[in-house]
């Protein structure tokens, strides 16, 4: 497995980005609305699609902090639902996932 340390930074940039994303999401959110009806529909549309953004951000975020959690405690690159490692390949794409593939994957 490549070093732990490469996998936190991975976790650790990505949660700067969605921190970035996020605090955008929340200034346009914020905006002044329009008061043209027409004008408000759209905007209104616009905002459900920001906040289901927002929304998983905030998911992976909480996901992010949980591997960050497990790597403190020693235990990144193993499924924390049977002990198994979590395979290279798998951390390589999601590196805060926690489930191996076996168990993701529900078989």
């Amino acid at each position: 497995m490549k070093d732990v340390s490469e996998y936190k930074a991975m976790l650790l940039k990505r949660l700067s980005e969605l921190d970035t994303r996020l605090h955008g999401i929340e200034a346009e959110l914020d905006a002044p609305h329009s008061k043209d009806w027409e004008e408000l529909a759209v905007e209104r549309e616009g905002e459900e699609v920001l906040e289901t953004l927002g929304q998983a951000g905030q998911e992976e975020i909480r996901g992010i902090q949980a591997a960050l959690q497990r790597i403190r405690d020693g235990e990144y690159g193993y499924c924390v639902k049977c002990g198994d490692a979590i395979a290279e390949e798998r951390l390589a794409v999601l590196p805060a996932a926690p489930l191996c593939t076996a168990c993701a994957s529900g078989a």
